[in-house]
Parts: structure tokens; sequence; C-alpha cells
């Protein structure tokens, strides 16, 4: 197995002729890294592409706008290979606008296989006994020069994905699984970005959030509001510039003055120094917001206890357990719960009526379908 040699590129034009080169290929791998771990803002820091004999890495801090790869994606004339192609997908088209025409995704692939680990370091160590150099699995890929280590790991996210792609692939062919792929992969295309959530109702969603009362929870609100603000001005992951456990110990002990903050575990001298009079203030307003303004959890929804739906539901997933022993795959890759439930809900008495649960695939509908309308019948 050739691993092909490394080139950086970091020249508009070079990339534009790289482009041009690769146009008649018939398949290529692609993997992109970001820094989300280090940022705020998730963004495309490096490309990395390969095809079976050759591998080069895009720098877009240099090749601003990645101009022309779009329009490369959009070509059905190529495959292109990822592995876990979701968060790519998304952050090309939200960065750049950018679709593919046609995806395999060797992630997907080794789920549908019942792989016992299916992380590229694992697969690429079965199959091709290629170790990851773990030291860069949270690199901060923002930044510049490049160490040619990182570079030598990142490429090795593409570097044999085409070889790992003609493995599953034959494996998917073998067991008659193949069109389930190719519809996962067309559904892919689609992705789109979340819509990002105000900071103010993020807030809430945190975990440990619903232990605080009321007042302490406005206080926590408002720290978590001040921090995100923060982290927007400086681009940086909103955990490196305070931890939870600050917002909520302050937000149940609110500090009233600069030598209170001394107290607060995980709040260094420099930040204390630069925001501690926005942290104060912070709590000023958390504490100062009228009662009838503090933010509240809505009671769940009380559901009526619906036998039928119950038992429709046990008979769906005893379907669902013989299936997945015959086919030898976990039951939340051949059915998720909440599609399982959506089906035992909505109660279809026709294969029409199947195929209209939102979610629902063709495979999942041909493989099981008669089954499914007998047990809600």
């Amino acid at each position: 197995m050739s691993a092909g040699p490394l080139r950086l590129i970091e020249d508009p034009a070079e990339f534009a002729a790289l482009l041009g080169n690769l146009k008649n290929e018939l398949l290529i791998a692609v993997d992109t890294e970001a820094a989300s771990f280090h940022r705020h803002l998730d963004r495309v820091y490096l490309l990395q592409l390969s095809t079976r004999t050759q591998t080069w890495i895009v720098d877009p801090l240099a090749v601003v706008g990645l101009p022309g790869f779009g329009d490369f994606l959009a070509d059905p004339g190529i495959e292109f290979v990822f592995h876990d192609a979701d968060y790519d997908l998304r952050l090309l088209a939200h960065e750049f606008g950018f679709r593919v025409a046609r995806v395999f995704d060797t992630r997907v692939a080794a789920q549908f296989l019942n792989e016992t680990a299916v992380g590229l370091a694992a697969l690429l160590e079965k199959y091709f006994r290629v170790r990851l150099d773990k030291r860069f699995q949270r690199a901060d890929w923002s930044v510049r020069p490049l160490l040619p280590a990182m570079l030598d790991y990142a490429a090795t996210d593409t570097r044999h994905l085409a070889e790992l792609r003609d493995v599953l692939r034959q494996r998917l062919v073998e067991a008659g699984r193949l069109s389930w792929l190719e519809e996962e992969c067309e559904l892919l295309r689609e992705v789109r970005w979340p819509e990002p959530e105000p900071a103010a109702a993020a807030a809430l969603g945190i975990k440990g959030a619903r232990a605080l009362n009321p007042r302490a929870l406005a206080v926590f609100r408002e720290l978590y509001v001040w921090r995100d603000g923060l982290a927007q001005t400086l681009d940086r992951a909103a955990f490196r510039i305070l931890g939870n456990e600050a917002l909520f110990a302050m937000a149940e002990h609110p500090p009233a003055e600069a030598e209170a903050l001394r107290k607060v575990r995980g709040l260094g001298g420099k930040m204390r120094e630069r925001q501690g009079k926005e942290i104060l203030a912070a709590v000023r307003r958390g504490l100062a917001l009228p009662e009838h303004e503090l933010p509240r959890f809505a009671r769940a929804p009380r559901h009526r206890p619906d036998p039928a739906f119950e038992r429709r539901l046990e008979r769906l997933k005893s379907i669902r357990i013989a299936e997945s022993a015959r086919l030898a795959l976990p039951p939340g890759v051949l059915v998720p719960n909440w599609l399982l439930e959506a089906v035992a809900r909505s109660a279809p008495a026709t294969p029409d009526e199947l195929a209209q649960v939102p979610g629902i695939r063709r495979w999942q509908q041909n493989l099981l379908g008669k089954q499914f309308l007998g047990a809600v019948r």
C-alpha cells in the first residue's frame, strides 16, 4: 500500500492548477480540519485531498475562499470519499456555500457492516495496520506555521480513504447493503448547519442549570451571555475563557466586590484583573432582575397514557430485536428509537402512509415495512 507524497498548497494559482489536474479523477478523498476545541467560530483551517497515489493539504488562510472548489465538489463525475462526512459537509456549506454531488461515507459504511469501532483510527489499524498519532487529535489547526508532524497527521485522514472505501464497499455489496449506504449518502448531500441558539436560551440548556433556583439561574444566565460575547470577540472557545463550574459557583454565591472573586475556583488572576468589573456587572444584572422576569423552566407536558401506542411500540421493538439479531446490526443502526416511536405514534395502515413517516428510509421500508405495518395494525 503506497501512502503517496504530500504537498502543501498555499498559493491560489497553484490551487487552481491542482483542481484542473484533478477534474478527470473518478475518486477523491476529502477531509477538513477545524479548531472548535480552541476557537469560538467554526471554520475550515485545513483542507486535505487525496487521489489513490498522492495527497495535498490546502491552507484556506492562504487560499482565501477556496475558489473553484465549490464547482469541483458539484461535479457528479467524481465520487468524494469522506469519513464521517456530516460535520465536514455542514461546515463547507456554512462557510463557503459548497455542496457535494456524490459522496461515500466510510463511517456510515462501517456502521452498516457492524464494525466494532467505526472511528477512522480503528478502521485504518484494523485493515491496513496504520496507526494515527494521537498527539494531534485536539491540535489547534488555526495556528501558523503548522508543524510538519501535524501536516503528516492531517494527511493520514485522507491518504488511505480510497482503499478503505474499496474494502468496505465490497463488503457492503456482498452483504446486499450497498443501496442502504447510497441512500444515506444522498441525504448527506442536503445537510444544513444548525441555526445558532441565542446565548440566553443556550444557558438554560447547560447541564446543572435546572438545579439552580430562579435568582441563581438569572445570575448564571447573565454570566453565560457575558462569556459568550467575550468568546466571540476573542474568537476563543468559551470553556477556555472560563469554565461552567466557575459560573455555577458565582451564580450560587454571587460575589459583590472584586475581593470576593479571589475565592471563585477556576477564576485566574489575569481574568480577575482584565474582566473582573464585567463579571461583577453581569452578577449585578442577574441580582437586579425583577421577580416576574426571572427565568423559569417550563413544566414538561403531561402525556396521557396511551395503551394502544405502548402496545404498538412494544411489538415494533420485538421486531427490531429479532431483525437486529438476524442481520447482526445494532438496533439503533437498524431503526433508532425516535423513528420506532414515530411509526408507533402515526400507526400507518399502508406502505404509502409508512413512507410518509418523517425520517424513515427506503431501505428500512423494504426491509421491515410489512412487519411494521402488521405490528401497528
